[in-house]
């Protein structure tokens, strides 16, 4: 990105704040915009960049504009703001996770106003977002997605181009499905690792070293057997994609059954009061002691 580059960022929730912290370090970032204004007040008055009062104010005031928001209608109100806003030539970058179509259909409303659009959906939760080192897909065009990189360079430290304009949000459902399956095998896992009375913490330490190691149960393993679950992507946001990837299953004619458990499960948490917590807290439903019908 050119040093004469406007960057704005809406959206500053658990992801978008950190996100747009390290667009404001890097000099980068000059306008920001969150549906509650004080939010965007107090994270411009730390970070020296303006808090724009409406979307449409961010978006005259800016060339390059990266969203990080919570569903499909919040992506599509945005950008059409944008549309109405923004100079033609500018460049609007969803890091959103939405529907494949919506991402198809918010780049033709952008492509009508002469706007430049790629969706570029991230892993690695809020742990991945404050440090900088989220894995980043992208959809668009080739030229739009060398011009986002100059952004997204200082939020992922790994940012692949995965084809045309929904490839990104593609991509990222298999992730999320693929997460949903990681959950489940990791909570079961303990879960019957517990009853037949192992020393936990041990465990732990050596499946996680071993073939069956991954990133979950060597950063939620431990926590999850504490009845801890830190905070790193929310419950209720993670059934909201896996609702996304159901949808996208059906019309491929595909069958992610173990996804949808995982989803009914959610539902089960989110009805139980426990949607804003980690999605470590499916450990709540299958830990030994756990009664299958009972509020746990």
């Amino acid at each position: 990105m050119s040093q004469t580059t406007r960057a704005g960022f809406v959206g500053l929730g658990a992801m978008g704040e950190h996100m747009a912290a390290h667009l404001a370090s890097a000099g980068q970032l000059v306008s920001v915009y969150n549906r509650t204004l004080s939010r965007a007040q107090a994270f411009a008055d730390r970070h020296g960049v303006a808090a724009a009062d409406s979307v449409d104010t961010l978006g005259r005031n800016c060339d390059v504009v990266v969203l990080c928001v919570s569903a499909d209608a919040d992506v599509e109100a945005v950008c059409e703001h944008l549309a109405n806003s923004m100079t033609a030539g500018g460049l609007v970058i969803d890091c959103s996770t939405v529907a494949r179509e919506t991402a198809v259909a918010v780049a033709q409303r952008l492509e009508s106003a002469g706007i430049r659009f790629v969706d570029a959906p991230v892993s690695g939760g809020t742990e991945g977002a404050r440090k900088g080192s989220l894995t980043i897909m992208v959809g668009g065009q080739a030229a739009d997605f060398e011009r986002a990189t100059a952004v997204l360079d200082r939020l992922g430290e790994r940012i692949h181009h995965m084809g045309p304009v929904g490839a990104g949000q593609a991509t990222k459902a298999v992730n999320q499905v693929l997460c949903a399956g990681i959950n489940r095998a990791v909570t079961e896992a303990l879960a019957f690792g517990e009853a037949l009375g192992l020393p936990m913490d041990s465990v732990v330490d050596v499946v996680g070293s071993g073939a069956g190691g991954n990133w979950f149960i060597n950063h939620r393993g431990k926590t999850m057997l504490q009845s801890r679950y830190p905070l790193g992507f929310k419950v209720a946001l993670h059934a909201k994609d896996l609702g996304i990837c159901s949808a996208m299953a059906q019309a491929a004619d595909a069958a992610i059954p173990l996804t949808e458990q995982t989803r009914a499960d959610y539902d089960r948490l989110m009805a139980d009061g426990f949607g804003d917590e980690d999605i470590s807290a499916l450990y709540r439903l299958v830990r030994p002691g756990a009664a299958p019908d009972s509020d746990v």
